[in-house]
């Protein structure tokens, strides 16, 4: 496998483990009172958002040439970095 293979998958892996994440933090808020389910969806329409930048990057990784996705790589690993604090930071909040 090549490299950008190798850094795609284990990415794509990283991703959908966030997206469990998030998935549980709706179950919970689904579940919360009325005034702190309105917080939970707060942060939970933040998450989706880093979310989805973080899915766009790694798509334009997998459309890019050869030579180009090394140079994509830090805009891909910013948007899955902010993704997954801001995932770490709402799971320790909300448990």
């Amino acid at each position: 496998m090549k490299q950008r293979e190798v850094y795609v998958h284990k990415l794509q892996t990283q991703l959908d483990e966030w997206n469990a994440a998030i998935d549980q933090l709706k179950v919970r808020a689904d579940q919360a009172e009325a005034d702190v389910k309105a917080e939970y969806d707060k942060h939970i329409d933040e998450l989706r958002q880093k979310q989805q930048s973080a899915w766009s990057k790694l798509e334009e990784l997998r459309q890019a040439g050869d030579e180009a996705w090394e140079n994509l790589k830090a805009d891909v690993e910013a948007a899955s970095n902010s993704l997954g604090e801001s995932v770490n930071l709402a799971t320790a909040r909300f448990k």
